[in-house]
């Protein structure tokens, strides 16, 4: 198979709540000639009606690049099952670690590049897209990968972009928990927790939330004289005070607040002081 002119042939699997506006996007972009397929006749339907070709089955894809976005592993390794096997096969599903590299397993070229930023960022193309793979396959789905996201990122090889995806959904995850433990406080402390919530998104949208502190390239402690020494010092001291304030609240409150109570041991010690 070669590209049409200077457009890229891309087939999409999976046209679900982020997958519809990912392929969306690529039906309405001039360097890209679209084939789709979902068990789902309306999405396709509205993907036809944007440009897009349909066809019946995975198998009649008739592209360079495959990308599936669909529910889970077993649904993707379905898909690759009938996915041509000259196509480079682009698994945007966030999947186990391992099952990259199973696909990969018998020379078929895989590119795990799961997706983070929601239907939101699917609709206007803002996603952050975590690649793993071979250069050469990276190199032939980068342009729908840069139609459908803002935040391309090479990961590294086969299995790559799903350890990011994890190790970012961790701290989704984990933040997610941690909100539900401050709505309990502020609940109990006869707060508006609806404005709460307006508080918490204006602040991340100008500090950066939790990835303000993903500046360093390493772990390891931090060296004295290391500019980040100064930084975190100054992060770990208002964090230990505030994380106090707030235990002493919960107890006088009479609220359950674990997670406020592991971090605060943990905080400079994992900030590398």
């Amino acid at each position: 198979m070669t590209p049409t002119g200077d457009r890229v042939r891309v087939g999409f699997v999976g046209l679900g709540n982020i997958g519809k506006p990912m392929a969306l996007r690529l039906a309405q972009a001039d360097a890209i000639d679209l084939q789709v397929y979902d068990v789902a006749p309306d999405p396709v339907a509205e993907l036809v009606a944007a440009g897009a070709g349909a066809v019946g089955s995975v198998a009649e894809l008739d592209v360079d690049v495959v990308c599936v976005m669909v529910r889970d592993d077993d649904q993707v390794r379905a898909v690759a099952a009938d996915v041509p096997r000259d196509c480079v096969l682009v698994v945007h599903s966030t999947v186990a670690p391992e099952t990259p590299a199973a696909l990969a397993a018998d020379g078929r070229r895989v590119l795990d590049a799961p997706v983070s930023g929601g239907p939101m960022g699917a609709a206007d193309g803002s996603l952050a897209i975590m690649v793993g793979g071979s250069d050469e396959a990276y190199a032939a789905a980068r342009p729908a990968l840069e139609l459908m996201g803002s935040k391309v990122v090479h990961a590294g090889p086969v299995g790559a972009g799903t350890r990011m995806k994890l190790a970012r959904n961790l701290i989704h995850f984990v933040a997610f928990t941690a909100v539900t433990e401050a709505q309990r406080l502020a609940e109990a402390a006869d707060l508006d927790l609806a404005a709460l919530g307006e508080v918490v998104r204006h602040t991340d949208a100008i500090t950066g939330g939790p990835g303000a502190i993903m500046y360093r390239t390493t772990t390891a402690p931090i060296a004295t004289d290391d500019f980040w020494h100064g930084v975190f010092s100054h992060v770990a001291a208002l964090g230990e005070k505030d994380l106090g304030f707030a235990i002493a609240l919960a107890d006088e409150l009479g609220v359950d607040v674990p997670l406020a109570r592991e971090a605060l041991p943990r905080l400079g010690k994992g900030l590398g002081l």
